[in-house]
């Protein structure tokens, strides 16, 4: 699994960068991303449904939300 550490940044960077990261991935391959901006909570889960990408999980501690996205289609 790769990783996408964007903590620190602000919105609209979290989506953007992570959308730009999906696209460079294989169907089937996952990545962990990590942020702080509170509102990555709503966009990255919004993004993926208009990509289609698979949120795998989600948990927010601490001001850290971390999403496992798998990119669509079959590996």
């Amino acid at each position: 699994m790769k990783h996408l550490d964007l903590r620190g940044l602000k919105c609209p960077l979290p989506v953007l960068k992570t959308r730009k990261f999906l696209a460079a991935l294989a169907p089937g391959e996952s990545v962990e991303v990590s942020c702080t901006d509170p509102m990555s909570v709503i966009d990255l889960p919004h993004m993926l449904r208009e990509t289609g990408d698979v949120l795998e999980s989600q948990s927010h501690a601490q001001g850290l939300a971390i999403f496992v996205i798998r990119k669509q289609g079959l590996p």
